[in-house]
């Protein structure tokens, strides 16, 4: 491409600082290095995590950034050592990145992956430790690794999964994040069979990816928990069957469920990042062989607890990142899957915009009755 090489400018969102609404600035984006992809973000859409570290409550959050890693693109440029995606290839970028050569990718018992993760821990790419992203000269930090609220990023290699071509990018963005992390917590970390009970606390776009995970599954009972009764109707579509509002309740909500359960249901996922929501979550599976698996970030510095009883008398309580799906290897397989209609995508999405019109979108996200909003970024 004619801008191989070149700095490009480009529109983007900057944060600036905490709290302090996002400022569509003309940013300067530097070609790749060795081992990176230079994207052109088309499509990106809004998750919980970005308004998060925007909040400042983020312990790694560092500002000024660029934001965004829920997204879908065409590679514009590739850096010196990069063989497996070209100029052209539709891709998403992922936060969780997949090398195949560090500890963790070679357990065979984690996504997880080592390689880039000092590097986009602290906002820059890992072969010189700097950032791609300026505004007139001044450094903006990289964020989750991807930084997809620009109309250019660059990314390392082992964070692009490419995908096929005939994909609607305004569609399958959403497989970046909130979508797989619902899915694959049944699939690959709790291992739901047919016939299970489920608890699903948290009735947003990942507690929903939760709901159909279950209902492929074969999960006879799938209890969506919400304090707000109106997401039940939704909630059907995805395969919630039946509804309870703590609000509704005065016993704790794990006694309800226990109650309703006959001593309490097979796994439960916090879908929140809410301690005591885990709490409750843990306390409402069965005696002798219940699951609960966080799935929700809660905010820094908090704890989990329950009394050591709860797990010597059987129950699991474990954690779960991008649903343990192997980015670069699984994307494709998902986006091929929702090609099929083998899982659902556009339901999710309720709102589309542009990127002018990106602090209105979180806006509409906090409101509630937002479960995706999917901003086109070159209009």
């Amino acid at each position: 491409m004619a801008t191989q090489d070149q700095v490009i400018t480009c529109k983007a969102a900057v944060a600036w600082e905490a709290n302090k609404p996002l400022v569509i600035e003309d940013v300067q984006v530097a070609p790749p290095q060795a081992g990176e992809v230079r994207i052109k973000i088309l499509f990106t859409a809004l998750c919980h995590t970005d308004a998060y570290t925007w909040s400042g409550k983020d312990p790694e959050g560092l500002f000024p950034c660029i934001l965004g890693h829920e997204a879908a693109g065409i590679v514009e440029s590739v850096g010196e050592g990069v063989t497996e995606v070209q100029p052209g290839d539709h891709v998403i970028p992922c936060y969780q990145a997949e090398c195949r050569e560090c500890k963790f990718c070679k357990s065979g018992k984690t996504n997880l992956c080592g390689k880039v993760r000092l590097a986009t821990g602290v906002g820059v790419m890992l072969t010189d430790r700097k950032s791609r992203f300026s505004v007139n000269g001044k450094p903006i930090y990289h964020f989750m690794g991807t930084s997809t609220f620009s109309q250019y990023t660059v990314v390392h290699d082992v964070s692009v999964a490419k995908i096929h071509p005939q994909a609607p990018l305004e569609k399958v963005c959403l497989l970046g994040c909130g979508v797989p992390t619902g899915l694959g917590a049944v699939w690959n970390t709790a291992k739901v069979e047919a016939g299970s009970n489920v608890a699903i606390f948290g009735l947003g776009t990942v507690g929903l990816a939760v709901a159909e995970g279950a209902k492929t599954a074969g999960a006879s009972r799938i209890i969506g928990v919400d304090i707000d009764s109106k997401k039940f109707d939704i909630a059907k579509k995805f395969g919630v069957n039946e509804f309870v509002n703590p609000k509704d309740h005065d016993k704790p909500i794990q006694q309800v469920i226990v109650d309703l359960t006959d001593g309490g249901v097979d796994y439960s996922f916090e879908c929140i990042g809410n301690v005591s929501v885990m709490r409750a979550a843990l306390e409402c599976c069965h005696k002798g062989w219940g699951t609960s698996v966080i799935v929700g970030v809660a905010a820094s510095g908090q704890e989990i607890s329950t009394r050591p009883f709860q797990l010597v008398t059987g129950r699991v309580w474990k954690g779960t990142a991008f649903g343990g799906f192997k980015s670069r290897s699984q994307v494709p397989w998902l986006v091929d899957k929702y090609m099929n209609k083998e899982i659902k995508v556009d339901e999710y999405i309720t709102h589309t915009m542009i990127l002018d019109h990106i602090n209105e979108a979180f806006d509409l996200m906090h409101e509630g009755g937002c479960l995706r909003c999917v901003l086109a970024l070159h209009p």
